[in-house]
């Protein structure tokens, strides 16, 4: 299927590493120019390196999504630079496994603080940046990477963060749509990215198991019984940004591989 993606011009947050890298490189192999942002020059200039092997534009450009004036400066610099801006990835946030399960007692304001300013004002910012210019050609698309979390229990400040960044998605998507955007929420569950294998070492040392038990204990929680790769969100994330998906739009995408028991609907 084509995507219809060539030339399109795309800024993708978070894209240095993980999840938010694998959207960068799978959007710019189908044809997309794409402005890479994160905070780390070191890590955005490798990855926009590796991401212009595809042939199309690939840009570093260091932000904090933090602060409205580098989030601001550097919408002007992608549009500067790509000629437009067509797609907007939000996916720069502190990972999933940065806010463990606490008790309520153990629950401090700060923490809650932290992941509303980086991940949900930090979307927010994004999207009234990039909005402007999308609605004045008459087409876009605003794809918001939010976590599984939003539908499990377990992680009090995970959940609430991205259930925040789903009704900050409809919202959107209901303002937005008349002038031709899309907005939507991609959930992805535990993902492998290049820090999985760290992770599964760390919990397989504190818990006195291997590796590979740690993996399969979490792969028994997935529908189809391994854990989806950041390439496989990434492909989800891409037809979203694509013209072929204008009849998909303020609603939550699950990635995680389907979860055994709970419908939805």
């Amino acid at each position: 299927m084509d995507l219809h993606l060539e030339h399109k011009r795309a800024v993708v947050t978070g894209a240095s590493r993980g999840i938010g890298y694998a959207i960068a490189d799978t959007l710019a192999a189908e044809g997309a120019d794409v402005v890479l942002v994160a905070r780390n020059l070191d890590h955005l200039e490798i990855a926009a390196d590796r991401v212009a092997r595809h042939g199309n534009r690939a840009v570093a450009i260091v932000a904090d999504t933090t602060s409205d004036t580098s989030v601001r400066t550097m919408m002007v610099g992608a549009v500067a630079e790509l000629g437009g801006v067509d797609i907007l990835v939000n996916s720069a946030a502190r990972p999933a496994s940065a806010s463990q399960a606490r008790a309520l007692g153990d629950i401090e304001d700060n923490d809650l603080r932290v992941e509303i300013e980086t991940k949900v004002l930090g979307y927010l910012r994004c999207a009234r940046a990039a909005a402007p210019y999308m609605v004045a050609q008459g087409w876009g698309r605003i794809i918001n990477i939010g976590g599984l979390a939003a539908r499990q229990t377990g992680l009090t400040v995970g959940s609430i963060r991205n259930v925040a960044v789903a009704s900050l998605t409809k919202n959107l998507a209901d303002e937005l749509g008349p002038s031709g955007i899309n907005v939507t929420v991609v959930h992805p569950g535990m993902t492998v990215t290049e820090r999985t294998p760290g992770l599964l070492a760390s919990m397989a040392e504190a818990r006195g198991v291997t590796a590979a038990e740690i993996e399969e204990a979490m792969a028994a929680g997935v529908s189809i019984r391994r854990l989806v790769t950041a390439s496989e969100v990434a492909d989800v994330v891409a037809f979203l940004a694509s013209p072929r998906s204008v009849s998909i739009t303020g609603d939550a995408i699950p990635t995680a591989g389907g979860v055994p028991g709970p419908i939805y609907y």
